[in-house]
């Protein structure tokens, strides 16, 4: 475990590497205490680097057995070997040699989860970011491109199965049970793409035709009797492989596609060139074992890593620090994707809630980076919110910008011009400059300055001259590090909605360029004169949120109140039901602070009623409405002081008045989307499900009442309804007999499967109020968690301190306690898994004063522990600074 934290990484620093190496040969004789990695190397001097630079390779816990240049040994005097490091000061003066490198690791004892580790048995790898340099001494940096021949070797009886990346080009038997494959990928990549797999797995295996015509072997790999599970991420691979050629004309490229999916894994999935490995999470599902969730997840993950195949593999980043190339702009692709799949309302305000839910406070807080970071201790550190969902709300921008025609040239160009290199955001944007003939160069800030802008808009309206006035003003608040901030450009997309719910035209307009609906803010103020305007509009303004910003607007909760009724956007229609939804909830909790009962508007609950009632919006739409702004949400919109009690009794009176007002239509609104226990993925079934489950919590508030729950727990016949009736049960009823016969029932039931327990885990975590922190520190004994596994650490440690704000956030810190213990336990073994679980604390200056001390002594407790691992030290030094 690596605990040096002292060398910064900066972006203005960056230079290529004095050598490259195009092409390698990789030897692994597999052993799970004795795995002997041999590495030839092609090594090349760049032109114009002296004769005498010595070569500098990065490794990271790595022991030397042998070192060879074009075939002999160097002296001792020329090389300089240690465990993170192999630098060879001696080196032929032609520039270009063979190296071979000799090291020997121990797959079975990386607990780390990075490099090459055993998984219920299982080699497998895991090489982004810096995991290369855990398995041989390399220039571990996503500039250098190398061609990869692969010969991998073990016991057939152990591992019949042999994976790498590319196509396979030999194997056969050898003496001792052992056999070996050969694997080679033609297509120059970094070292982070490389992969490994080797086992006994079952296969799912399938074709694809690509739009030229070659046939592509598919194949996904999983635990023996899991294969059917495995039948709707084949129908979501072949899916994207399609929608890639139509959307964006890009074809498959190599003879297999292979996915293979592992029960011990740090991230999501990862899209190694040919050789996707995956959390078994993202891959398995059936009815009785997944939710719709858990469908929608693995149909967006598995088209999020076939489309790295261009955008991140063909086309890669020169440095960490342009992460955001491939992950946003990925991510952007995904989401469009999941659009088309599904329902682009739906998805765009699901989108949206994810961004507010851990982008916007990873903005506001300590954590706060660009797009595209400029500095960097522990890279492992920003695969971040920013980097992933606001990059790829980057990239919409541009769409929105440009329209989409010009951002599918822009985007084929990208391909034309960069394809097979190591390329940067200024690249990236170049080929929309040229394609459109636009200055970009403002509107890069989005890349280079943390922060969410904020627009002060206010409205007023002349009926004589029949102008309306609309002033904005943009403001970003300060960052770590950036206290003066830029003027940014932003694309703000409006609609003047008439009293008959329908948008209304205008003459003329003066005080900004308005371009197919889009207002393009530009300077710090913008006064905005909409003439021809007779009758008084309602503003809808950033529409479909076309970019991610926050609103402060003079608005009348009348207007909102109509916005919300009639407005022809789906998104803003949401949205200012949402806004009037948090705006009463805001004054609730200011109300309960002050030793008040909370009071609402009645129209609110009526709304709401009009809203599940409303056939001409599909269900998912209606669920997502009826569901009130979480804790968190109210919390970073309240800003400071924050008392998680409060905003969590805000809600639920909230949630009573509206229940009161809307009982009997809920319960036949309820009743008349009973599925008769047909069971379909597809999204149309599964928003039928999801408005039926967010009545069911509705209609489940009275204390003691667990009829309906109870009896869809009984009666469900796939695993979204189970879990929704007893997740209503636990955290609506948690003292009830049947709340417990549920909860009893589900464990005994799923026993022997992990991923379905992790829902229990993960139910129970969440469990409002005080006691759940002595709930979860039982759990942390059970004989299915394990502090070694990020499913299961995630699944109870990650609900319970990122979902769980009454408990989490308990007054007499209580659930800080547990929850330093549980990450310096999970650091010892998992220092990246730690890190992600620390960032839990990064908005604790926002609590009220009594939480913010008690928090803040957690994280001094986890800075002062002894060994603290850069990752972990690098999350809590930024959060306390």
């Amino acid at each position: 475990m690596r605990t040096d934290t002292g060398q910064v990484f900066r972006l203005e620093d960056y230079r290529p590497s004095d050598y490259l190496i195009p092409s390698i040969s990789l030897d692994f004789r597999l052993s799970p205490e004795r795995t002997v990695v041999v590495a030839e190397l092609d090594v090349e001097r760049r032109r114009g680097v002296a004769k005498d630079a010595p070569l500098l390779l990065d490794g990271d816990g790595l022991t030397l057995k042998r070192l060879e240049i074009d075939g002999n040994a160097p002296a001792a005097t020329d090389y300089e070997a240690t465990p993170d490091s192999l630098v060879i000061s001696k080196l032929p003066a032609a520039g270009r040699f063979r190296l071979t490198i000799e090291t020997e690791i121990a797959p079975a004892q990386n607990l780390a989860l990075m490099g090459l580790y055993l998984s219920n048995g299982v080699y497998c790898t895991q090489c982004e970011a810096e995991g290369f340099r855990r398995i041989t001494y390399f220039l571990d940096r996503p500039d250098v491109l190398s061609i990869y021949t692969v010969r991998i070797e073990a016991d057939a009886g152990q591992a019949p199965l042999l994976l790498s990346n590319g196509n396979p080009v030999d194997k056969g038997r050898l003496e001792g049970g052992r056999h070996y494959a050969v694997w080679h990928d033609p297509f120059p990549k970094p070292s982070y793409l490389f992969a490994l797999v080797a086992g006994d797995l079952g296969r799912v295996g399938d074709s694809f035709t690509t739009m030229s015509g070659r046939e592509v072997e598919l194949g996904i790999y999983v635990e023996h009797g899991k294969e059917e599970r495995a039948a709707y991420a084949m129908d979501a691979l072949k899916r994207s492989m399609r929608w890639d050629e139509e959307k964006f004309g890009r074809e498959y490229d190599l003879d297999v596609f292979n996915i293979v999916a592992v029960s011990d894994f740090n991230m999501g999935a990862m899209e190694n060139k040919g050789l996707n490995i995956f959390n078994d999470k993202y891959v398995l599902a059936d009815a009785e074992t997944a939710t719709d969730g858990d469908f929608a997840n693995i149909e967006a993950i598995i088209a999020h890593e076939y489309f790295h195949n261009w955008t991140g593999n063909r086309i890669t980043c020169r440095d960490w620090f342009q992460l955001c190339l491939k992950e946003g702009l990925t991510v952007y692709r995904d989401h469009e994707f999941s659009a088309d799949q599904r329902s682009r309302a739906v998805k765009r305000i699901a989108e949206v809630r994810t961004l507010r839910a851990h982008q916007f406070p990873e903005d506001q807080g300590p954590l706060a980076h660009p797009v595209r970071p400029r500095r960097y201790r522990e890279i492992n550190n920003f695969y971040t919110a920013t980097v992933y969902e606001k990059g790829s709300e980057v990239v919409r921008m541009i769409h929105t910008i440009l329209g989409a025609d010009l951002f599918r040239k822009g985007m084929d160009l990208y391909f034309e011009r960069h394809d097979g290199e190591a390329t940067t955001v200024e690249s990236f944007l170049k080929v929309f400059e040229d394609v459109s003939g636009r200055d970009l160069s403002q509107f890069a800030l989005w890349y280079h300055q943390a922060g969410t802008p904020n627009l002060a808009v206010s409205v007023s309206h002349d009926p004589a001259a029949a102008v309306l006035s609309v002033e904005i003003e943009q403001n970003v608040p300060p960052t770590p590090s950036e206290s003066r901030k830029r003027l940014m450009h932003i694309p703000l997309a409006f609609g003047l909605v008439g009293n008959g719910g329908t948008d209304i035209a205008f003459t003329d307009v003066d005080g900004a360029t308005i371009e197919d609906g889009v207002i393009h803010l530009r300077k710090r103020r913008h006064s905005i004169r909409f003439s021809g305007v007779a009758e008084r509009p309602a503003l809808s303004i950033n529409r479909g949120f076309s970019a991610p910003i926050t609103l402060t607007v003079e608005q009348r909760p009348e207007d909102l109140f109509f916005l919300a009724r009639h407005d022809s956007d789906t998104f803003s229609r949401w949205q200012a039901f949402n806004t009037l939804l948090s705006d009463a909830l805001i004054t609730a909790f200011r109300q309960i602070r002050g030793g008040k009962a909370p009071e609402f508007s009645g129209d609110l609950a009526g709304l709401a009623g009009a809203f599940a009632e409303d056939v001409s919006l599909e269900p998912a739409y209606r669920a997502l409405a009826l569901t009130l702004p979480g804790e968190a949400d109210v919390a970073r919109e309240i800003g400071n002081n924050i008392d998680p009690d409060a905003i969590f009794s805000a809600r639920e009176a909230l949630a009573r008045l509206i229940a009161d007002a809307n009982g009997e239509a809920f319960e036949r609104l309820y009743a008349a989307l009973d599925d008769g226990g047909s069971f379909c993925p597809d999204a149309a079934s599964a928003g039928r499900r999801a408005l039926r489950n967010v009545l069911l919590d509705y209609l489940s508030l009275e204390p003691g009442d667990t009829r309906r729950a109870a009896r869809q727990f009984e009666t469900a016949s796939n695993m979204t309804d189970r879990a929704a009736a007893l997740t209503v049960l636990a955290h609506r009823q948690p003292a009830t007999d049947a709340a417990g016969a549920a909860l009893a029932a589900f464990e005994r039931r799923y026993a022997s499967d992990a991923l379905v327990l992790d829902k229990w885990f993960q139910i129970r975590a969440a469990v409002p109020g005080a006691a759940t922190v002595d709930t979860v520190a039982a759990l942390m004994r059970h004989p299915a968690f394990s502090m070694t596994n990020p499913n299961r650490v995630r699944s109870l440690i990650g609900t319970f301190s990122s979902a769980n704000q009454t408990s989490f956030h308990r007054a007499d810190g209580g659930g800080y306690d547990l929850f330093v213990d549980a990450v310096l336990t999970v650091e010892r073994s998992n220092p990246q898994v730690a890190a992600r679980l620390a960032t839990a604390l990064r908005s604790w200056r926002s609590l009220e004063p009594v939480r913010q001390g008690k928090a803040r002594e957690a994280l001094l407790a986890i800075s002062e522990a002894k060994d603290l691992s850069a990752d972990l030290r690098d999350i809590v030094e930024r959060t306390l600074a």
